[in-house]
Formats: structure tokens, C-alpha cells, sequence
């Protein structure tokens, strides 16, 4: 006996499960690319009296007066603010949290420009967050100096989240915390003069939030050119120090 079809023709066809609209509070600022990033930049560095600037952001966001004053010496501000805000934001900070701040503040206009932007960003961060989810646990070949998690996709200031461009650097400085005032008067010389050299400095130019031998292992071996070692008593008691020149030499043992 014949059956019928599922649908005849001229019936209506069934109804599929509407789309959820996307929670900006859902996704995390990693999600911003640099791109996003500098575009604010180019909206909130600029000093004015009319419009909230970068500073009328960092108090929103709860800077204090002296964290203001430090950030006013940098060339990016505003790009910086976001860089560190994650790391003082309980429970992490998030792109529906900045785009409240950014329309309590009264920047319309900065929202509407970036609408479109961020909307994008955000899919293609919840669309790779999905395709992770779907991979298999296991994978037939296994590279282990290949990157395989997404931590190591966007781990510089500059870095595209989505790995499809990275930042590469003429050297990494490897050198000791107290070591740091030493490291920003060479990084005058060497960036700033003539020689025009671009330096991987860790707390400057690293996101927070992953692992630090995963990602000092990241920027030796596949984005610096070469690695500087800044030698001091300081720096023969630091296992990061030790751990990022042993690899280093493991790379190049000759």
C-alpha cells in the first residue's frame, strides 16, 4: 500500500525553530578583534569636552585616578583599557558589558558605526566556540608544537582571536619582573631610535587570561625572530625566565 507524503504540494511547509537572537552578554571581550579595537580607539583617544572620551570610559569601568594617569602617556589608551579591564572585571568582562557602558556614556554615534563590526565578531567567536564543542576528544595525528587550543589563537594585543592574522615580533625579551625598568629604557632604544625594531614585551604586549609557559612557548618558537635575555641576579632565580631560555634553546641547540 502506498503512503502518503510527509508534505503535499500547496500545504504549508513546517515551521523550523527560530534563530535565538545573540546575547553580546553571552560573548567575552577576546571576541573584539583588533580591528574593533582600533576603530574605538580612533573614536574615544581623542581629548574632548562635547562627547565621553577614553577617560570618561575608564572611570565607568572603575578605573582609579592613578590608573587614568598612567594610561594617559600611551599611545592607545583606549585599546590598552580594554586589554586589562578583563583581568578587573569579576566573572570577566563581556561585549554586551562595554556596549552598556559605551551607551550610558552617551556614544551613540560609536555604537551605531560598530554595530555591524562587533555583531560579526561575535558570531565568528560563538560559531569557532561551536565548531570546538563538535570536534572528537581525539584526533589521529597529534603535533604538540602546533596550537590546538583556542587560548593561543589571540594572545597579543594586536592579534586577530580567530588566528587568521598574527603578530610578528623581531625579538622576545625575556627578562625578570624587577628587571622591568632596565627592559622599558632598551625598549626606548631599540623601538624608538633608528633601529626601529618591534619587541615582544610580555607586560606589554600579552593578553591576560592563559597559561604563560603556553604562551611564552607560542611566541618563541613561532612568532619572534629572535630572543634577548636581560641577565641579572633577579632573572637566575625566575623559573619563567629559566623555563622561556631553555626552550629557546632547545629550538636552536647548535
Amino acid at each position: 500500500m502506498a503512503t502518503s507524503p510527509l508534505v503535499r504540494e500547496g500545504s504549508p511547509s513546517p515551521i523550523s525553530s527560530p534563530v535565538p537572537p545573540l546575547d553580546p552578554h553571552a560573548v567575552p571581550m577576546v571576541a573584539l578583534n583588533y580591528g574593533v579595537r582600533r576603530r574605538l580607539g580612533l573614536y574615544l583617544n581623542p581629548r574632548a569636552a562635547a562627547a565621553a572620551d577614553w577617560t570618561a570610559l575608564a572611570e565607568a569601568l572603575g578605573c582609579s585616578f592613578l590608573e587614568i594617569r598612567r594610561l594617559e602617556g600611551l599611545p592607545d589608551p583606549t585599546a590598552k583599557l580594554l586589554e586589562e579591564w578583563p583581568g578587573r572585571c569579576p566573572g570577566g568582562a563581556t561585549v554586551g558589558q562595554l556596549l552598556d557602558v559605551l551607551r550610558r556614556l552617551g556614544r551613540d554615534d560609536v555604537l551605531t558605526d560598530l554595530a555591524g563590526s562587533v555583531e560579526e565578531d561575535c558570531k565568528k567567536y560563538l560559531q569557532r566556540k561551536q565548531e570546538e564543542a563538535n570536534q572528537p576528544l581525539q584526533v589521529p595525528a597529534v603535533d604538540s608544537s602546533v596550537p590546538k587550543t583556542s587560548e593561543l589563537m589571540g594572545i597579543t594585543t594586536r592579534d586577530d582571536p580567530y588566528g587568521s592574522g598574527t603578530e610578528i615580533f623581531d625579538a622576545f625579551i625575556c627578562y625578570c619582573q624587577k628587571d622591568l625598568q632596565f627592559v622599558q629604557e632598551m625598549i626606548r632604544e631599540l623601538e624608538q631610535t633608528e633601529y626601529k625594531l618591534k619587541l615582544c614585551v610580555f607586560d606589554r604586549d600579552v593578553l591576560p587570561g592563559a597559561c604563560v609557559y603556553s604562551i611564552s612557548g607560542e611566541l618563541i618558537e613561532r612568532r619572534c625572530r629572535r630572543m634577548v635575555v636581560v641577565v641579572s641576579d633577579d632573572y637566575l632565580e625566575s623559573e619563567e625566565c629559566d623555563f622561556q631560555t631553555k626552550f629557546a634553546l632547545s629550538l636552536s641547540p647548535g
